[in-house]
């Protein structure tokens, strides 16, 4: 018997909801509790202070010595009356997560009588210097060249952890190259802004800046610690490299939007109650499609902030998760045969007197506006569709691409056919007509007591990477466990440049006499027919789609490695330059990164599962097996021969059955060892993570199929793993 899984077993299912502490408050009455927000600075700061602070975060202006000197003053004294006795920058490096050196405030005072004091200066809150040869900087910084620097960024509120001040920051090299995903998003953002703010003054002069928005949605899968314990795979590498589906699993879709099971329940709760207090407004949480997967979502915010905030909210997930005896699951396909996990992004742009750039409006002007950013945001994701592949793409996320109600690996736009007619119109078009967008329509449902339905103007198309919804596009492809800025930066900075363009062209038609209006739509007309290929409102699974899509000239590279080769191109090179996001240096270190990053997930998944094949699988098969020959020995004991053969034919078929599984998996993992081996004499990093891609990962399902019969064979007492009917339907 498998004693350590059915000890799992039992105890995972005797678990209850663990009480929490339920705040005796709204949630509007703590919410931001921990945040030095604007309500803070108010109480902390100077008027004086204040003013520039705010001028900093809302205007870009720069904020001087002088200042952060006067901000750590008041910060210092709010975190310590909040119990917080040191500091750290907390920043983003390279790494998917977060990095912080925690500091205490004390220090020594000067003069003879000696002694400690708390300080914490201007120069601590602007500025630290972490270890930058410890992560990763694609061949930026040598081992020995140890000096990076973090730097505040104000538009992100400091926040206290536990007793620690956490300052938000950027990541640079000495050098001056970015090593973080924070500094080229805040390029991006700066970029969109004013490239938006010049296209918009063609419409409306008074506007004086355009903020990227952007709202998340966090899958996360549950497992019970016990049985996560009995995995190692999962332990290792947050995902199953084996595991025969459960004969029920998702089909039923009677999880999807289901009663929340009641630790589950309890531990949503506690994650609310927490991400409250960092001023994270979690809006909505249920059950997702596969069985304990589930969902959190915020309100919408700032693009910047947003991503702090989902990076934090992941953070206090998985703290959470352990207090109520769960593993938090954020990798994109941490079970087969069932949906995986994505992180939607719906973007968005809004002028500061409160235009929604992607929302039809009640007027000509306002529609035109519309669907000039519409049209432009086309061009942009045709130009660049293998750039905003690869800024979501990663060894993990590439299991989920393409099942399971996961958008394909091929980036398209779904607009709905509303407003398809419209592009279609106004490009078939010859005069400059008003355009005008349907608002909801009202849907009758024929029962008396049931009121009518808004229909938006554009439906829904699950497998679309890039989707239009009413107000927003929906980035659907970006994976649950990727740092939003990856996705935010890649969209923003293919916008900001592609907006230049039009900008440039308008002015270049205005220049030769002809009228605003008309150069406009006359640009929007070239663009509309320039951008068509990105356009797809179809099943984004189909073969039909996968060929028309090679048709249409869009990037259709399956290879994660190989995918990545677009952040280097000439065309995302110029790209970047223009805007002054990202340079050739820093473009290619980062795909260095990404490269050995890749190379190290499947180097690990490969290592884990040869173990586990060797030293969990292959064992109890073959005890099973010595069973069966057993049995077979005293039948052939106790029986005639003929009666023998007959009573113990299915235990020779099943002996001959596990016999080939067994070689099957031992020729195989030999295999891919000796391809692995191969891979790593490889310096090149491109060179290295190509081989493990196509060399070694080959052989995970092959492996895995010969492992999930051999489950479905083996006495279930004697299988050691915990099975897809355990770790899906305990909760």
């Amino acid at each position: 018997m498998s004693t350590l899984r059915f000890k799992a077993v039992v105890e995972a299912s005797k678990r209850v909801p663990v009480e929490i502490a339920v705040p005796g408050q709204l949630p509007s009455e703590y919410f931001g509790k921990y945040v030095f927000n604007r309500t803070q600075m108010a109480k902390y700061l100077s008027k004086e202070t204040m003013k520039t602070v705010l001028e900093a975060i809302d205007q870009g202006t720069t904020l001087h010595r002088e200042i952060a000197d006067h901000v750590a003053a008041g910060m210092k004294m709010w975190a310590i009356e909040m119990g917080a006795t040191h500091y750290t920058h907390w920043f983003q490096p390279l790494t998917e997560g977060t990095a912080e050196k925690h500091d205490s405030f004390i220090d020594y005072v000067n003069g003879p009588d000696g002694g400690i004091i708390e300080r914490f200066s201007g120069k601590l809150l602007a500025q630290q210097e972490p270890d930058a040869s410890s992560f990763p900087s694609g061949g930026i910084r040598n081992t020995f060249e140890a000096r990076g620097y973090t730097a505040w960024d104000p538009s992100s509120p400091a926040f206290i952890i536990d007793d620690t001040l956490c300052i938000p920051t950027v990541f640079i090299s000495y050098t001056g190259e970015a090593l973080d995903y924070k500094t080229p998003l805040l390029k991006t953002l700066s970029a969109v802004d004013k490239a938006s703010v010049d296209v918009c003054r063609l419409f409306y002069p008074d506007v004086k800046k355009v903020y990227s928005f952007l709202g998340w949605e966090q899958e996360y899968f549950l497992v019970d610690q016990a049985l996560y314990a009995a995995r190692p795979d999962l332990s290792l590498t947050d995902r199953t490299l084996m595991g025969h589906e459960s004969a029920k699993n998702q089909q039923l879709e009677d999880h999807y939007f289901g009663a929340v099971p009641p630790r589950v329940a309890a531990f949503m709760r506690e994650v609310e109650f927490e991400a409250y207090k960092y001023g994270i407004p979690l809006k909505t949480r249920h059950n997702e499609v596969a069985p304990n997967q589930f969902e959190l979502a915020p309100i919408f915010g700032e693009t910047n902030l947003a991503v702090d905030q989902n990076l934090l909210v992941m953070s206090l997930m998985q703290k959470i998760a352990t207090k109520h005896h769960f593993k938090l699951l954020l990798h994109e396909k941490p079970f087969a045969g069932v949906n995986g996990s994505g992180k939607h992004n719906n973007w968005s742009l809004c002028t500061d007197t409160g235009i929604g750039l992607f929302t039809p409006g009640k007027t000509a002007n306002d529609n035109l506006l519309f669907v000039t950013f519409l049209v432009n945001t086309l061009v942009a994701v045709y130009k660049h569709n293998a750039l905003l592949k690869a800024s979501i793409m990663s060894a993990n996320n590439a299991h989920r691409l393409g099942a399971n109600e996961a958008p394909p690996a091929i980036i398209s736009v779904f607009l709905g056919k509303q407003l398809s007619n419209v592009l279609d119109k106004i490009e078939h078009s010859s005069e400059d007509n008003d355009i005008t967008v349907d608002e909801l329509k009202k849907m009758k449902l024929g029962i008396s007591h049931i009121p009518e339905v808004l229909i938006d103007n554009t439906d829904r198309n699950r497998t679309s990477p890039f989707a239009f919804t009413g107000n927003r596009f929906e980035f659907r492809a970006v994976g649950s466990s990727a740092n939003c800025s990856s996705a935010m930066t890649a969209l923003n900075a293919v916008v900001a440049a592609q907006l230049i363009d039009f900008k440039k062209e308008i002015d270049a038609k205005m220049k030769k006499g002809m009228k605003k209006e008309q150069a406009i739509f006359d640009t929007l007309r070239h663009y509309i027919k320039m951008s068509k290929p990105i356009r797809f409102e179809g099943n984004g699974y189909s073969d039909e789609w996968k060929e028309e899509a090679r048709k249409r000239g869009l990037d259709c590279e399956t290879s994660v490695p190989v995918i990545y080769d677009a952040y280097t191109s000439d065309q995302t090179v110029e790209m970047f330059e223009s805007i002054g996001v990202l340079n050739e240096k820093e473009l290619h270190a980062r795909n260095e990164v990404k490269w050995e990053t890749y190379t190290k997930k499947i180097q690990i998944e490969a290592r884990v599962l040869g173990d586990l094949c060797m030293n969990h699988i292959i064992p109890v098969a073959t005890e099973y097996q010595s069973m069966l020959l057993d049995n077979l020995y005293k039948m052939r004991a106790v029986f005639d021969k003929e009666k023998a053969d007959k009573l113990s034919k299915e235990d020779a078929a099943l002996i001959e059955e596990i016999a080939d599984h067994i070689s099957a998996i031992k020729t195989n993992v030999d295999d891919m060892v000796d391809a692995r081996k191969a891979a790593n004499k490889l310096e090149d990093a491109r060179e290295k993570a190509v081989a493990y891609h196509d060399t070694v990962e080959v052989y995970f399902n092959v492996i895995r199929y010969h492992v999930d019969k051999l489950e479905l064979i083996v006495d279930n007492q004697m299988w050691t793993l915990p099975k897809y009917r355990e770790l899906l339907f305990i909760s």
